[in-house]
This record gives structure tokens, sequence and C-alpha cells, in this order.
């Protein structure tokens, strides 16, 4: 059966899974072998849960005339989803960077979706398998659609940009994030320029922060619509006013005052307000967009525990963001602040380095005193009277059960494998 067939039956479904425990009623379910299961042994359970169809790519497993067999289902999923995505022919904006991908990403869909049945990246499935299942989201009803791009090796970014065929990019920034796939900062750019590349060779858009040279230079073959503080340059002007601790900025006469922590996402909010000022959504919808929207999973969260302020920034770290985290931390008015800081993964042969340059950070105060959780960071353990080190999480939890942690405003952040959440519950 060829992809036309396959797409034809899939526009009679409700949806796509290729997770038998989320079935809904009169979905299509696509088998996807993982590393330690094989998902054909699933379709029965599919069906009976309520799949109208299931794509395998195992014969054995051949149910009845509801089975479509496939030479790859990975394969056909992403062939589903670049054929959907041509059908439907919509306006598509796709993002990657370092940082900040996700939040910008939620930024720009509550901008968006002011004017336009706005359809985004559901949480990070923003891979192989998340792009081609957002695509798949997409519907005759929708607008405009929001396709978050991640990457840790070259080529990635490519081929999710062959898959989706974006209009209009955006990337994020170029920091030291998946260094060790990527092989390096240079690395890092040049992967994520990918998309870049794509927008070049196929006519699209870019939209630039004219305050990132390494954006600026490499889209100056692109037709792009930028933003910046200069009036003459930039073709929306936006000023960052101040974090204390939530962001705001100013542009066309306008105060946005924002639910997210520190100066790092000013250019998040900005993104958003300039694409929403190219696709012509009001200014008032803008702001009330971007001030409605509040950060959750573990994303530069405010919380408040009895005497506590919490900054948690747990879903994910770099030292790119672990740096910009930590700065904005300084300088945030506070008395007795504490910072839990957890290992940095995928760093490769720069770990180590990037570990000890945190610890030896002259950006950290003295009378700030610092947590830090994990063995990377645990190579680099010195005396110093505001620094304790712990191998482990189990060392740290450990520690704080029988010490309680004292502090008015901390600051939470690691890689999510980390999962220093659970710090919530030693305070």
């Amino acid at each position: 059966m060829d992809i036309s067939a396959i797409h034809n039956l899939f526009l009679k479904c409700n949806s796509v899974s290729i997770d038998t425990r989320k079935i809904e009623s009169n979905s299509m379910f696509v088998a996807i072998k993982g590393d330690r299961f094989d998902a054909n042994t699933f379709a029965k359970e599919a069906l009976a849960k309520g799949a109208a169809y299931v794509v395998i790519d195992n014969q054995d497993f051949y149910i009845d005339e509801r089975t479509i067999v496939v030479q790859d289902s990975l394969t056909t999923l992403q062939q589903l989803a670049q054929f959907h995505r041509k059908f439907l022919n919509l306006p598509i904006v796709a993002l990657t960077g370092s940082n900040g991908k996700t939040t910008t990403k939620e930024l720009i869909h509550v901008v968006l979706a002011q004017k336009y049945n706005t359809k985004a990246t559901v949480g990070n499935l923003n891979n192989h398998i998340g792009v081609p299942l957002t695509l798949l989201s997409f519907t005759k009803e929708t607008e405009i659609g929001i396709v978050e791009m991640g990457a840790n090796h070259q080529k990635e970014i490519a081929f999710l940009c062959e898959l989706a065929t974006p209009n209009f990019g955006y990337i994020t920034n170029f920091g030291k994030a998946h260094l060790e796939g990527f092989g390096g900062v240079e690395g890092v750019i040049k992967g994520k320029s990918e998309m870049y590349q794509y927008l070049e060779n196929s006519k699209g858009l870019a939209f630039v922060n004219l305050e990132d040279a390494i954006q600026v230079e490499k889209t100056k073959n692109i037709e792009r619509f930028s933003f910046g503080p200069e009036k003459g340059k930039a073709n929306v002007v936006i000023h960052t006013e101040k974090a204390d601790p939530f962001v705001r900025v100013s542009y066309n006469g306008l105060d946005v005052k924002s639910n997210l922590i520190g100066l790092y996402n000013a250019n998040n909010l900005n993104a958003a307000i300039t694409i929403g000022t190219y696709f012509k959504v009001e200014d008032t919808a803008i702001k009330a967009g971007l001030e409605g929207y509040v950060p959750e999973n573990n994303r530069s969260q405010m919380i408040t525990k009895d005497d506590k302020q919490i900054i948690l920034d747990a879903y994910n770290a770099n030292p790119s963001s672990m740096a910009v985290a930590i700065e904005n931390f300084m300088q945030l008015e506070g008395s007795r602040k504490v910072m839990v800081l957890g290992d940095m993964f995928e760093l490769g042969e720069e770990s180590l380095y990037e570990h000890r340059a945190i610890v030896d950070s002259e950006v950290i105060k003295e009378e700030v005193f610092c947590f830090f959780v994990g063995e990377a960071f645990f190579k680099h353990q010195k005396e110093q009277a505001n620094f304790k080190f712990f191998k482990s999480y189990d060392d740290f939890a450990a520690y704080c059960k029988a010490v309680a942690l004292e502090g008015e405003l901390f600051l939470i952040k690691g890689s999510r494998g980390m999962a220093l959440e659970r710090t919530l519950e030693l305070l």
C-alpha cells in the first residue's frame, strides 16, 4: 500500500498513536520498534482498544483487513507526515536552538492563537518521531502550524526540515548544548544552521535577533524579519526593561509584564512579539497572550513554599543556560539565597572543563550558599565556606533530612536526568 492510500485511511481516523496506553477511539496505531520492545506485538491490543487501523512492519503480526503491513513503520510514519503536510499546505513556523526552544514555541503559540487556529508541538516532541506526530496533529482547520525541532547530531535539523518543509524559521541561540553529539560549539552552530540552509534553498523567511551576530551572519542570504533595540535597523523595535524577577519588555508604547523569570527569557518574548507582528496580530492581543502565559513542567517556575521563594528550572541544563541562570539569580534582590545545582549531561569531552568553570565562576558571590549535586560536579569539589558537594542526589537528600535547608530565595537548576524537582520535597 502506497503512502497516498495510507493517507486516505488516516484521514478517516481521529488521530495517530505510537503508544497503546494512549490509544483513542478511531485512531491509527503505528507500531515502532523501541530499544527494549517490539511494538508490533501490541497491534492486536491497539485494535481491541479502539484503533481503526494498525501499521506494522512484521507480517507475523497480521490480524485482519485493518492491518497495514509496511517495510518499516518509522519510515512510513515520517513519509505519512510529510505527505500530510503537503496535503494541508498550511504555513509552518519551525524553530530550533540550544536553549529556550520549548518556552519560545509556547510563547509563539499563545500569541498566534489570539488570531488564528494554531497548533504546535506538544511538550518537547521535537525529534524524528515527535515532529511527524506533530505534523499529523494538524488538520484542515489548522491555520498556522508551529514545529519545534531538537537535535544532538549533524544532519538532524536538515532531515526534520525536509519532513516539515517550513515556510518560516527561527533559531533561539547557539549555546553549549549536546556538545558530545555535535562535536563542540562550532558543531552546534553548523548543526542548528541547517535550518537556515533549508530556508535559503526553499526561499523561506527567517526571524532574526539582530543582537545575535551569528544569526545576522548566517541569514545574510535569506529574506528576514528582525527584532532589536535600534530604530531604523529592526523590523520590530523591542527594549528589555528588567527582570525583578519576572521579565518585562516594551515595544510600540506597550509594557509587557511576563510570568517568566530571568533576563535570558527576554529574547524568547521578543521572538514571539516579532512573529506575532509579522502575522498581523494586534499589539494588545500579543500583550494579552504573553502576559497570560504561565510556565510549567519545571521550566523557570516561581514557586512559593512556606516562607521560601523557589525558582525551579529543573527541566534541563547546559553550560550556557546554567551560566545565565546563575547570573540572573545573583542579580535578584533577597537575603539568604541558596542554589542547588545539578550535573549537566551530554557534554562529552567538555564535561570536566564546563563543570569546573561553573564551580570556579566569579559570578557566584560568597554570601550565596551553593549545593553542587552529581558526579561531574563532585570531581571538582573544593574547600569553600559557601560550597557543599554531593556525589549523588541520594547523598544530598540524606544531608537535607539531617540538616534543614535554610534560606529565603532558592534556585534549583540541573539536567533532566538529575530530576532536581525532588528537592521541593526537602524544603
